[in-house]
Formats: structure tokens, sequence, C-alpha cells
């Protein structure tokens, strides 16, 4: 098979253990079978949070280089941006669609972009033939009734470029983002292999879910995350995911199960009820696309790609900086967050960090973190030349772009319509995607992690973070990731000469993509 059709899916917050292919109990059977039927990673590494990984898949390089050095939603006050942090998708890059589609690929988007909002970096300026696109970070799954105090509801969405005046009043996002792909996918030329690419919105707080998607759930986390996470532990061990004796990472922030009161477990329990019914209810409609190119006769000749954009959503998003208050204020006036009405429109939660460790463990913290329960994700891929079993190998977001390029034939050039474009940081998974002894990075690679101010490096198995207190330290932290991936053992002390390598190796990070240190965020003022 020479030219392949390829389809990247990419779910927003999914946790580690979410899947059931990856050790969770939500009931994933269409992403199950699809991890099964192919290769699942458990060394996989994303950004820490959305936005830079998906700068990560659509050019192949730092995000720092690419345009989303940061996220402008949470910039200090005062920020007026410099070269890698303009917010958006800037002309240092190519973009794989671009590329794809100047080779001959129909490149189609459905779903989630948050890669700018200019006129230069919607989809549909950055090589994408039909797209339909929720331009920012997020907002209301659904629309109509009870949506309505989310701003802007009706005109954060494009259609091929143009802004979508409303949305359907029975619209729910994974529902409706699958539906446009399978329209588009009926209507595509048969002469042209495609490029499609499926980033859903979900599970990305407000948690939110149709009725009968969250039923079945009903009950079932009444023991709490602590209970939760030590279930999923063990399917990741019976998987053979993480290794037997792993150590696990103590949890961090939130309040013990036994500590809350009943009508705080009941509530808290409700809401990690409706983030299972939105991953379910995504499993459907990855299922709804698959049948498509299964009936259509595509599904023999493409190479699906899955993955989660950042760890868990741990954060408590009333106490952010500056803003928490307006948050909390905003929620108290506009959404109905009583018990029986969590998951409908109107109400708008996220479930806490506690629930988001349950889905990193045996890791550390979650989303936002360069740790590894902020940037460990679930990854697979399937479809035709891909063997089926586990790779423990290191992996990033960046080789996704570059295995793509490598499975369609093109080159990543140095240059692209008259301009010099940042080379590509990531490798092709191509050949390890078939052979399990084909290296993907050489062990002396150096890779590099930073958002909000928050540091990692690593090297082979060994990584150094510097994180703020009260999560870390204010000091740089050593890990073995190959007998400690839960970095829950300090090695500074007794490996200093390792960690003044590794503190020189993120000097050089910081001189190659142009990495800002100063104060560019909320979460970095005192």
């Amino acid at each position: 098979m020479t030219r392949p059709n390829i389809l990247l899916i990419v779910a927003d917050d999914l946790g580690f253990s979410d899947l059931g292919a990856f050790g969770g109990e939500i009931a994933t059977p269409r992403l199950d079978a699809l991890a099964r039927g192919g290769l699942r990673f458990t060394d996989f590494h994303s950004a820490p949070a959305c936005s830079p990984t998906r700068a990560m898949l659509m050019t192949g390089t730092d995000p720092h280089l690419a345009g989303i050095g940061t996220m402008l939603e949470v910039a200090a006050p005062g920020f007026a941006g410099a070269p890698g942090y303009e917010g958006h998708l800037n002309d240092r890059v190519v973009t794989v669609t671009e590329l794809l589609r100047d080779a001959g690929w129909h490149t189609l988007l459905s779903g989630k972009w948050h890669l700018g909002d200019t006129a230069e970096s919607v989809p549909a300026a950055r090589g994408f033939e039909r797209s339909f696109a929720l331009l920012p970070a997020g907002s209301s799954h659904f629309a109509g009734e009870g949506a309505d105090a989310f701003s802007a509801v009706q005109t954060v969405y494009e259609e091929d470029g143009a802004r979508v005046g409303r949305l359907p009043d029975d619209f729910y996002s994974s529902d409706y983002f699958a539906e446009r792909l399978v329209g588009y996918l009926k209507e595509r030329p048969r002469d042209r292999p495609f490029f499609a690419y499926l980033p859903f919105s979900a599970p990305h707080w407000p948690l939110q879910a149709p009725r009968e998607s969250i039923l079945p759930y009903r009950g079932r986390y009444d023991a709490g995350p602590e209970a939760l996470r030590e279930e999923r532990l063990a399917r990741l061990r019976a998987e053979g995911l993480v290794p037997a004796d792993v150590p696990v990472h103590p949890f961090v922030g939130g309040e013990a199960w036994h500590d809350l009161s009943h009508e705080d477990r009941a509530w808290s329990a409700r809401a990690m009820e409706v983030y299972a019914g939105m991953v379910d209810r995504m499993d459907w409609n990855v299922g709804r696309v698959i049948d498509q190119l299964r009936e259509d006769g595509g599904l023999s000749d493409t190479i699906i790609l899955f993955l989660s954009d950042n760890g868990a959503e741990g954060a408590m998003v009333e106490a952010m900086p500056i803003v928490g208050a307006l948050i909390e204020r905003q929620i108290a006036e506009n959404f109905d967050n009583s018990v029986d009405n969590l998951g409908n429109a109107s109400s708008c939660i996220w479930y806490g960090p506690r629930w988001a460790q349950a889905a990193t463990a045996p890791s550390r913290l979650h989303k936002s973190f360069p740790t590894e329960g902020g940037i460990r994700v679930p990854f697979f891929v399937s479809g035709p030349g891909v063997r089926t079993g586990i790779s423990h190998a290191f992996s990033t977001a960046m080789d996704v772009a570059a295995t793509i390029l490598d499975l369609a034939g093109v080159a990543h050039p140095p240059a692209w319509a008259g301009r010099a474009v940042e080379p590509m940081r990531g490798r092709s998974l191509r050949r390890h995607l078939g052979d399990a002894a084909a290296a993907i990075h050489p062990a002396d690679a150096e890779t590099g992690w930073e958002l909000f101010g928050r540091r990692a490096i690593r090297r082979d198995r060994w990584k150094a973070v510097w994180l703020r207190t009260p999560e870390g330290t204010a000091a740089w932290q050593l890990y073995d990731l190959a007998a400690d991936p839960g970095e829950t053992q300090d090695r500074a002390a007794d490996e200093p000469a390792l960690l003044a390598e590794l503190i020189a190796a993120w000097g050089r990070y910081v001189a190659q993509v142009g990495v800002v240190e100063g104060p560019v965020s909320l979460f970095e003022l005192d």
C-alpha cells in the first residue's frame, strides 16, 4: 500500500487508563478493538496541555517554535507575546495537512482545533479542504436551551473557514463531530487517499453527556477515586502495561474519600459518572466513523492513530489565580450544579484532582504538569502493516507528524510557499510499527517540555523536573523512569553529576526552541 488513508483521532483530557484496552472499566469496545488489533504504546508523551500537543501533531516540532509556547487564555497580565508565543500556528512551520494536500491527499477535519482563530491560522487556511471546527479551547458540549450561559456558543465554530451562525438544537459535540466527518467521508473523491483528523472536545470539562450515556454508570464510582485507582492499577499490571512492582505516586491535592461528607461523595461520584458517559459516547462515535469506512471499503487501506492530548484534567478551575473567583461567581449565577442535574447542558463541572490521578496512576500529577501524569498518555496505531502488541519505546506527539508523512511518502521540506520552515524534531514510528527491534529515538536523545514555567528534560531513562511549590520544590528533581515511572523517589542528591548534565541539556533546549523563562502565565504569579 503506497498511498494509505490516514485517520488521526484525538481525545481531549483523556486519562491514561480510561480506555478498556489501557486498564479502564468504561465501556470502550470500538477503541479497544482497534488498540488490541494494533500496537499500544506505554511510554508515549504529549505536551502538558491541549493546544501545545495539537501544535506538535500538526507540525512535528516543538510548540515553542510553532507559536504555542503558552496558552494565551491564561497569559499573565501585560504579557505581549514573543516569537513562538503568538497563540496560533505561525509562519515558521508548515502543517502536515498542507504537505499532504499538496501531495494529493484529501484533507478533512471535524472537531476541536485550538490552534488559532485568525484568518491565517484557522483549519481552512492551514491545509484542510473540508473542516468543521471548534476554534477555542472549549465550550458547552450541547447547544440550544441550557447552553446559552457559555459565551459566544453560536460563534466559536467554523465550517470551511466561515463562521457557523447556529448549531442544531440537538447538537452534542462528539455526536456532531462524528456526523460531519462521516458526511465528508461519504462525499470524498475516490481517486485520492484521505487524511482525516477527528479531534474530540470530550472528555474536556464542562463534563456533560446525553443522559442515556451516563445512566449505565450509576453507582459505579460510589467507592471513590482511591478504590478506582487500585482497580485500574490491577488491570494495568495484568495487561502488561506497567510493571508488576511499579511504585505508585501518592495522591496530590484534594480530600480523601473518607473525609468527605455523604453529600459531597454523592456529588463527586455523579461527576465521575458523567465523565464516564462522555468517554463511552466518544467511543460510540468512533464506531460510527469506523462503520462508514468499513461500509465504503476504505477501512482496509486506513492507518488509524489514537491518542489523548494530555493527561487527565485534575485542576480545580475555581481555584485558578486571578480568574478563579470570577469563574465561581459565573457558575453560581448561570448554572444548576445540583447532583440530579449534573451532566445536563445547564450544568458546568469538572471532577478534580483525585479522579484525575486515579486515571494517571502510577504517574505523578495530571494535566498542565510535565510530570508523567501530565504528559504520559494512551496512544495506539492500527491498520495494514502494523504489528499487534505492546511497545515500551519512548516516543512523543511530534513523532506522529513525522510518521504520517513517512507513511504517505511525503518529505518535509526546508522551505515551503516561499519561506523557510522549522525542521521536524519528531522521528517516524513507521519502522517500529512493523519491527519491535527498530529504534525510534537514539538513547542519547534529549527531549524537553515547558509550560507555565514548569520544566522537564529527559535523556533515555533519566528525567529532571522543575516545579514551583507546592507541587514541587522550586529546585530540580531527578528520576530514573525505568525503575520509577511514577516519579516517587528523587535521585538528585545521589546523582549530582547526572543531574548537572540534564540541567545543561535543559539549557540547550531553551536555546534551541526559544523558551521564555520569565513569568508568562497566571500560574507563575505569586
